[in-house]
């Protein structure tokens, strides 16, 4: 029976081979049996290049040289392998979503991803879901809506190779072999969509960025590096390249090394003849944009995966390069690219409306319609897509996970709407909403489905003993994301105590924005709230000017903002929240008047670098700070000196800095935000007048003078404390 299961494996390996593309063999059973079934494959099959991925800490001897934690399967990003076991069966091993879908992206043609788990699985968690179980809850309690889901799906699809206990393995029928498709005329490249889309990197013209999308496995990040090469030689000095990580764009630079040995790779560059090509990560990309470091005349810049890149920070660097090129996965963990499309096209229409679109549809890897690819997307719903509005009045609905999971329209349209509204989705995200504990799910419906969704988690209510234990970092617990950061980083402790509920996604369809679903579904949250005992209702999110807008439009406030930049997204994080009972009222008025009585020390030191439009926002939510008593006595005089005499404007910043915060809640002023914007960045934040004069496109520190003296003697009169006016 052994030998005949083993052959048949081998036969179908060999026309998955013929056919180039790449299979699932579901390996069900007891640990010790199914370690023993694949290591006979493993054997064999004599592979190459092959992995053993497990979250065990119990590995075979024999294996130890290609073993590998599950933790670190998406750093493979870019290595291809011919086989792969993905251990989901053996004590303290779990299936992790995310280290599925980075796993099957590295499978080559011919290859086999043999996925190991329990015969009953899906009735009960996994040992990953220990990442899913906040304090107090242990990971054995929860829900396992998610596996069973994957289970059910396995065993339904005709795609799987199926191999059960002392059974003969179950082969699909794959249908003949098809032709390859033809090679393009450019040796370098294996696709005619590859060859269009390194033509147009490396004509890339002043003002007219490209963007890329394609699934994986198409080539995206090689083409980056083909025309790497191809721009060194034609003189290029430095190409910047960013993405989220550096290993998603390391099979650029491999590219690059092969098509240009003489080159030199030394850490996140590679040079060749006088030229470089320069990674550097999106947040520190962001900080020397803002000290105009970089870009301007000539600079070239390439962005990978920048769908998982806020656009807020693509549209910075769209502002900053006249050359550069946006490549995204459609659809992958990285990221939504179809999202990314819906969120980033207004901007690349306001400032460049000369834009080139390009897809890569025919894959390099492996050849079309490969059962691995179509399982791993639908398993991960990857190409989750919302549904277009119907008909009937919306109806606002609580989705238990146990119903959602067995509703896979249902399931698509609700995920997919949280995947084009957010900038990074990962498919360990569908596993959370499905069994996170104290999570729910909300959507306004009409006819066709979801139209509006938000997710909602409930923090807090922590023992006296145990938040002061967390308040003075004495101890950290799973979860509870917003009370444990305002415990540890403002000193409330009642953060801890008290009930805390906090927004984790919201999103609207794209046809039916600024209609008020979204003030409808958290004003109704934050009635529910207040019926329940919840204290707060609040929400974390990367520090933009519009997200935090819209947050402050439902009467939220600003009580933290992150010191440092988020590495894979570029921003600051910003906490807000609003008060549904006494006690949380109480606490809000705390959290906001300490937060506002660091800003300013906060905006001159730690946060020189945020974003002034960021600081600007934050500044407008002071309480208090437009009244008379703000003032000291000699502010008006020290502020006449400057606007219409000639005393250095330095020497009175405190008295500007009044005048600024009285005059940025003044409606007048909306018309004047690009002035106060840079008012903010000098007077708070330290920027140089250098910092002045590039911004205003000025020449000289007496156009900066004249500039700063003609907006204050604007401001004082705003503000009706000049004598001017």
């Amino acid at each position: 029976m052994r030998t005949t299961a083993l052959q048949a494996l081998v036969d179908a390996q060999q026309q998955l081979l013929v056919r180039h593309w790449r299979g699932l063999v579901w390996l069900q059973g007891g640990a010790e049996d199914c370690r023993r079934r694949a290591l006979a494959l493993w054997k064999v099959l004599s592979p190459a290049a092959p992995l053993w991925v497990t979250g065990s800490e119990s590995i075979p001897s024999e294996l130890a040289n290609y073993a590998l934690p599950m933790s670190k399967a998406r750093q493979l990003l870019g290595a291809e392998r011919d086989l792969i076991v993905m251990d989901a069966v053996s004590p303290g091993a779990g299936f992790d979503p995310d280290a599925f879908g980075a796993l099957s992206g590295t499978l080559q043609a011919g290859g086999l991803l043999v996925l190991m788990t329990p015969e009953n699985w899906g009735t009960a968690p996994d040992a990953d879901y220990s990442r899913l179980a906040a304090h107090p809850w242990n990971a054995q309690a929860l829900t396992s809506h998610y596996l069973a889901r994957l289970a059910r799906l396995l065993g339904e699809s005709l795609q799987v190779i199926a191999w059960s206990p002392e059974q003969v393995p179950q082969i699909p029928e794959w249908p003949i072999a098809s032709e390859p498709a033809p090679r393009p005329d450019d040796p370098d490249c294996l696709t005619w969509d590859q060859a269009d889309a390194v033509a147009r990197l490396v004509s890339l013209r002043r003002r007219r960025p490209v963007v890329i999308t394609a699934d994986r496995g198409r080539g995206k990040s090689a083409a980056l590096g083909i025309a790497c090469a191809r721009r060194l030689a034609d003189g290029d000095a430095e190409i910047l390249v960013t993405a989220p990580r550096p290993s998603a764009v390391e099979p650029l630079f491999e590219r690059l090394a092969v098509l240009r040995p003489d080159g030199e790779r030394r850490g996140p560059a590679f040079y060749a003849d006088a030229g470089v090509v320069r990674f550097i990560a999106p947040d520190a990309l962001s900080e020397r944009v803002a000290r105009g470091e970089v870009g301007g005349p000539g600079q070239c810049l390439l962005v990978d995966e920048a769908a998982a890149i806020p656009a807020a920070l693509l549209g910075q660097w769209l502002k900053a390069f006249p050359r550069l090129a946006f490549a995204t996965t459609v659809h992958g963990y990285e990221g939504a690219g179809r999202g990314f499309a819906l969120r980033f096209r207004q901007r690349l229409e306001k400032h460049t409306p000369d834009w080139r679109a390009i897809h890569l549809n025919q894959p390099i890897r492996w050849a079309a319609n490969d059962p691995l690819e179509a399982l791993t997307t639908q398993l991960l719903m990857l190409d989750a897509e919302p549904v277009l509005p119907g008909g009937g009045p919306l109806r606002r609905v609580e989705l238990p996970g146990a119903e959602l999971s067995r509703d896979e329209l249902r399931l698509r349209a609700f995920f997919g709407l949280l995947v084009q509204a957010h900038y990074r989705t990962t498919p360990s995200d569908l596993r959370r909403l499905l069994d996170a504990p104290d999570t729910r799910l909300v959507a306004l419906e009409d006819d066709s489905g979801p139209q509006a969704v938000m997710v909602v988690a409930d923090e807090g209510g922590f023992s006296p003993e145990l938040a002061e234990h967390v308040a003075r970092g004495e101890r950290r617990v799973r979860g509870h994301l917003l009370a444990q950061s305002l415990a540890a980083h403002a000193g409330e402790r009642d953060a801890l105590t008290a009930r805390l509920r906090r927004v984790l996604r919201i999103a609207v369809h794209p046809q039916r924005r600024r209609q008020g679903l979204g003030h409808w579904m958290i004003d109704l949250e934050r009635q529910l709230a207040a019926a329940q005992g919840i204290d707060l209702l609040g929400a974390s999110f990367g520090a933009e000017p519009g997200l935090m807008a819209f947050w402050r439009s439902e009467g939220m406030s600003s009580v933290r903002l992150g010191l440092a930049r988020e590495t894979s997204t570029g921003e600051h994080t910003v906490m807000t929240l609003t008060a549904t009972s006494a006690l949380g009222q109480a606490l809000e008025q705390r959290l906001t008047q300490r937060f506002h009585r660091q800003l300013s020390g906060l905006l001159a030191f730690e946060l020189r670098e945020l974003v002034p439009e960021v600081a600007l926002a934050l500044l407008a939510e002071a309480p208090g700070v437009n009244t008379c008593s703000d003032w000291h006595a000699s502010d008006v005089q020290d502020l006449q000196d400057v606007a219409l005499a000639s005393r250095d404007a330095a020497m009175v910043r405190p008295a500007i800095q009044a005048l600024l915060l009285s005059c940025v809640k003044d409606m007048q002023i909306e018309s004047r935000s690009k002035m106060l914007v840079l008012l903010v960045g000098w007077a708070f934040q330290g920027r140089s007048d250098r910092w002045l004069a590039t911004q205003l496109e000025l020449t000289g520190s007496r156009q900066v003078d004249a500039w700063r003296r003609k907006q204050l003697v604007e401001l004082l009169s705003i503000a009706k404390r000049s004598p001017f006016r």
